[in-house]
């Protein structure tokens, strides 16, 4: 079994802003520059045979490049103690039209359909200890973060191996826009 999820990879000069901005507050887990992506889809452990028909349902997903532009930070959950602090992005109906398509990709191959809506976010940091007024102060001043946009041309199919030191990321599978 694989465990996997869907994602789509930020230019790498985003990433390493992204992860420099680590250094503010003392504490959280932060994500590592390789790994940060905004997920589309989280899939956890899925058996071979389901997999590979997921690869092949993931390659009818037909979309033309669009832009994203991320802009602002914030955490989940909303209201209580801070467990993920992440940046977000400006509404993009190419990208929720994408996540769609690849939802019913995901659901033709026999996976059990999100509960959840689709939130789109980069996650900086997972936070496990109580820091509500360190995570205040950074989105205070972070709250008009924003990037020039990205074209995004591909998403890509993962397998994540947890360790003890945090997970290992492998590209299983590139699906590029028509």
């Amino acid at each position: 079994m694989a465990r996997l999820f869907i994602a789509i990879e930020l230019p790498d000069d985003i990433k390493a802003t992204l992860s420099s901005l680590g250094a503010e507050v003392p504490g959280p887990r932060w994500v590592p520059p390789d790994q940060i992506h905004l997920t589309l889809r989280f899939l956890g452990d899925v058996l071979p045979q389901t997999g590979a028909v997921l690869k092949q349902k993931l390659s009818a997903v037909s979309f033309t490049s669009f832009p994203l532009t991320l802009r602002g930070v914030g955490h989940f959950p909303p209201h209580g103690h801070p467990r993920v602090l992440w940046v977000g992005l400006d509404e993009s109906r190419p990208l929720l039209t994408l996540q769609q398509q690849i939802e019913s990709a995901v659901t033709g191959a026999g996976i059990p359909p999100e509960q959840r809506g689709f939130s789109p976010h980069i996650t900086l940091a997972r936070i496990k200890e109580n820091a509500s007024a360190e995570v205040a102060r950074f989105e205070a001043t972070h709250r008009t973060l924003s990037f020039p946009p990205f074209n995004v041309e591909e998403f890509i199919l993962f397998s994540s191996v947890l360790t003890p030191k945090g997970a290992i990321h492998r590209k299983e599978d590139i699906y590029r826009c028509s």
